[in-house]
């Protein structure tokens, strides 16, 4: 018995190491308030460019603002904010994909085609496309990621809809007599929805990667809310004297991407879960 449980926990080591690591992240996500010592967009020009302290543990900018509490507040922008791309576009995604692959025909045609026209444009210049119609800020950019994400969703969703409307369970549900809508709800979603959040901790590392990308540039977060991204663009002017504005974040974001990305892959390898390419 514990020659076996011992085996399981082996396989499933970076399982657990990745959740705990994404575990911690989104609790310091949500205490952000409590845990920051300072205020975050405080400016004090009196400690602009302080070493770690006692007071300030990882020291100040070139504003006198605490570098520990913006990474903290940095988290929500990051983690929260991806957190909601992801929902929002796996929820687009697997209503549109199971209307598509269920119903089949026209409606299929019409909206696969759809996402192949969105597909067929890399994702951040589309995003940058959309940003610059629409001008800088959170929002434009939460709805540009949105636009471009759900489409994965829905493609992959619609190829396994297509597999499972022909097995016996859901022939069994329309001869009992349940409508196509409860077929999708009941029997459908449930089956599709595993293997599509799988992918979706994969595509939660290049939601921040973007988010942070796209503050970086200045055209997302804008200051002086703290952001992780934006944090690396306020430091490029003292990457010589200073380099540690840029490193506390661009740690963060590293390891987060890193845990999103190796706690996908090993949920794909174990599940035997295609990855999208």
């Amino acid at each position: 018995m514990m020659i076996r449980l011992r085996t399981m926990f082996k396989g499933q080591k970076v399982i657990v190491v990745c959740s705990v690591v994404l575990a911690a992240l989104f609790i310091i996500m949500a205490l952000a308030p409590w845990l920051a010592p300072h205020d975050p967009v405080k400016v004090n020009l009196l400690h602009k460019l302080e070493g770690p302290s006692k007071e300030y543990w990882l020291g100040t900018d070139h504003l006198g603002r605490c570098n520990l509490s913006r990474l903290l507040y940095g988290a929500r922008i990051s983690l929260g904010f991806a957190t909601l791309i992801f929902l929002s576009s796996l929820s687009i995604g697997v209503v549109v994909g199971s209307l598509a692959g269920y119903v089949g025909g026209w409606v299929d045609s019409v909206l696969m085609r759809f996402c192949e026209g969105i597909m067929a444009f890399p994702n951040l210049v589309l995003v940058l496309g959309i940003v610059g119609i629409f001008g800088p800020g959170l929002m434009q950019v939460l709805l540009a990621l949105m636009m471009v994400q759900w489409v994965y969703y829905a493609r992959m969703c619609r190829n396994m809809v297509v597999s499972l409307k022909e097995r016996n369970f859901i022939a069994a549900a329309r001869i009992s007599g349940s409508s196509s809508g409860a077929i999708i709800r009941r029997h459908i979603i449930p089956n599709v929805l595993r293997p599509i959040v799988v992918i979706g901790t994969l595509e939660m590392g290049w939601a921040i990667m973007d988010i942070s990308a796209l503050s970086f540039l200045g055209l997302g977060i804008q200051p002086p809310t703290p952001e992780w991204g934006a944090m690396i663009h306020e430091g490029t002017g003292y990457i010589r004297s200073h380099p540690e504005l840029m490193i506390y974040p661009g740690v963060m974001i590293l390891v987060v991407v890193m845990a999103f990305n190796i706690l996908g892959e090993a949920l794909s390898d174990r599940y035997g879960i295609a990855k999208r390419q």
